[in-house]
C-alpha cells in the first residue's frame, strides 16, 4: 500500500495492472449497500410528497390555499438548503452511518408531527424540523457512494439510489391514495413516519464502511480500492479546507446548475397531483395511477443515464467526468423542450408524455450531478461538495413552489410557471458545460 496527496491508502499500480480496468468485478457486496440507499432515500421522498397527495383534503378541510401548500414547500426547500451546508461537514466529520442514523429518525419524527397538526402556524415548524431532518440523506449517499464503489461505477450506482427520489413519488400515489380513501390526510404523515424509524432500526443493526466490512471478499476490496476507493475517508484529511470550497469556479458551476435544475424539479414534487386534478379534473380514484406515471420515466432515466455515463467511460470515448458533464447538458436541453410544452398541448395522453419524458431527462441531470460531486471533490470532501452542490438547488428550488401558487390563485393556471421553468432547466446545460470544467483539486481558485 501507498497513501494518495489526501492521506487515505491506494493500491500498488502492480494491483491496478493485473485487475485492469475491464476485469469483471469479483463481489456484489458493495452493490447491497446501493440497496440500502435507494430505500432510505424512498423513505425520504415518501416522507416530503405526502404533502402533494393530501394537498387538496388539507385544504378542503382546513380552508388552505394554492398558496398555503407552496407555502409548506418553500418552508422545507429553504430549510433543506440552508441545512445542506452543515449537513456535507457533519457526514464528512462524524462518518455516513452515525449521521444518517441521526438523520432518519429526525425527519421520520418530523413526518409524524404533521399529522398532528391543524393550522398553518403549526404546519410551518413541523415542514422546518422535516427540512433539517432530511437534509443529510443524500450527502451521505454520495459519501457511501464514494468509498464503496471505483470511479467508473459511480454514475451507475448513484442512479440507481439517487433514482429514490422518483420511486417515492411514482410509489406514493397509488398507496397513500388508498390510505386517504380508507382514512384520512393524517394517517398518510403517520404510516410514512413509522415506516422511516422501523428502516433505521435495520440500518443501525447491518450497515458497515467497505474498510469495517466483513462480507467484503479479498477480491472485490482490492477491485475496489484500485480505482480511489475503498475505505470513508474523513474531512481531516483533505488539504483543502471547507470554507475555500466556495472559491472553486467548478463548485458555483454545480451550485447554478443543480439551482436551474430544481427548480422545475420542486413544481412537479409539490403540484404534479393538483396540476392534473384542476386542469384534467382527474378523480382522487384514478389520481394515484396517472401521478404515477411520470416518475415511472423519471426512474427509467435516472438509472438509465447512469448506465450510458459508465458505458461512455468504459468505452474510452471521455473521462467519468466528462461522461457525466456531457449526459447533464444534453438532458438539461431536452428536458427545457418538454416542460415548455406541457401547457401548450390539451391531452390528458399528451400531457403525460411530455411530464414523462420531462422528468426523465430531469432525473439523469440529478443522479449525474451527484455523481459528479465524487468525479470532482478530494475524498474526504465528497459529502460537502455534493451537499453544497445540494444547497444551490434547494436555494433555487425553494423560491418555485411558493412562485407557483402565487401564479395559479392570480391566473387561473400554471402555464407561465411551466414555460418559465423550462426556460431555467435549460440555462443547467450552460452552467455544467462552460463552468464546471475541472476537478476542484486540480483547479486554480476564482
Amino acid at each position: 500500500m501507498r497513501r494518495d496527496r489526501y492521506g487515505g491508502e491506494t493500491m500498488r499500480a502492480d494491483i491496478q495492472t493485473e485487475m485492469g480496468p475491464g476485469l469483471r468485478s469479483p463481489g456484489s457486496v458493495r452493490w447491497t449497500v446501493i440497496i440500502w440507499l435507494l430505500i432510505g432515500g424512498i423513505i425520504n421522498y415518501l416522507d416530503r410528497t405526502n404533502l402533494s397527495i393530501a394537498a387538496k383534503p388539507m385544504m378542503d378541510e382546513l380552508h388552505l390555499s394554492n398558496t398555503d401548500i407552496g407555502l409548506m414547500g418553500t418552508v422545507f426547500s429553504w430549510t433543506y438548503a440552508l441545512m445542506q451546508l452543515p449537513a456535507g461537514w457533519l457526514v464528512d466529520r462524524f462518518g455516513a452511518k452515525r449521521m444518517y442514523s441521526i438523520a432518519v429518525l429526525w425527519w421520520s419524527l418530523a413526518t409524524l408531527l404533521m399529522g398532528a397538526c391543524n393550522k398553518m402556524s403549526q404546519f410551518i415548524p413541523a415542514r422546518f424540523l422535516l427540512g433539517m431532518g432530511e437534509a443529510p440523506c443524500f450527502p451521505t449517499s454520495a459519501k457511501v457512494t464514494a468509498a464503496w464503489f471505483p470511479r467508473k461505477e459511480r454514475g451507475l450506482a448513484t442512479g440507481i439510489w439517487d433514482s429514490s427520489s422518483k420511486w417515492g413519488p411514482a410509489l406514493a400515489p397509488p398507496i397513500l391514495v388508498a390510505i386517504l380513501m380508507a382514512t384520512n390526510w393524517r394517517m398518510l404523515f403517520y404510516v410514512t413516519g413509522l415506516i422511516g424509524v422501523v428502516f433505521i432500526v435495520f440500518w443501525m443493526l447491518f450497515y458497515r464502511s467497505p474498510e469495517h466490512s466483513r462480507r467484503l471478499t479479498p477480491e472485490e476490496r482490492a477491485y475496489i480500492q484500485a480505482d480511489g476507493a475503498g475505505e470513508e475517508q474523513q474531512i481531516g484529511q483533505a488539504r483543502i479546507r471547507w470554507g475555500t470550497l466556495f472559491t472553486y469556479r467548478t463548485m458555483w458551476g454545480m451550485i447554478l446548475g443543480f439551482f436551474c435544475t430544481i427548480w422545475i424539479w420542486n413544481i412537479f414534487l409539490n403540484f404534479l397531483p393538483l396540476y392534473l386534478q384542476k386542469t384534467y379534473h382527474v378523480t382522487l380514484s384514478a389520481l394515484g395511477v396517472y401521478a404515477s406515471i411520470p416518475w415511472v420515466g423519471g426512474i427509467i432515466g435516472d438509472i438509465l443515464g447512469g448506465y450510458i455515463t459508465k458505458r461512455i467511460a468504459d468505452a474510452g470515448v471521455a473521462s467519468p467526468m466528462n461522461a457525466k458533464r456531457a449526459m447533464i447538458t444534453v438532458c438539461a436541453i431536452l428536458a427545457a423542450v418538454s416542460v415548455i410544452l406541457v401547457p401548450l398541448v390539451h391531452s390528458l395522453a399528451f400531457t403525460i408524455t411530455l411530464l414523462t419524458l420531462a422528468l426523465a431527462f430531469i432525473s439523469a441531470i440529478t443522479g449525474s450531478a451527484w455523481a459528479l460531486a465524487g468525479d470532482v471533490a478530494p475524498g474526504p470532501m465528497v459529502a460537502s461538495v455534493g451537499a453544497i452542490q445540494n444547497f444551490g438547488g434547494y436555494f433555487g428550488g425553494a423560491f418555485s413552489p411558493v412562485i407557483t401558487g402565487m401564479i395559479a390563485d392570480s391566473t387561473g393556471s400554471y402555464s407561465l410557471a411551466f414555460i418559465s421553468g423550462g426556460i431555467i432547466a435549460g440555462c443547467a446545460a450552460l452552467c455544467y458545460w462552460f463552468i464546471v470544467k475541472k476537478p476542484i483539486s486540480d483547479e486554480v481558485r476564482g
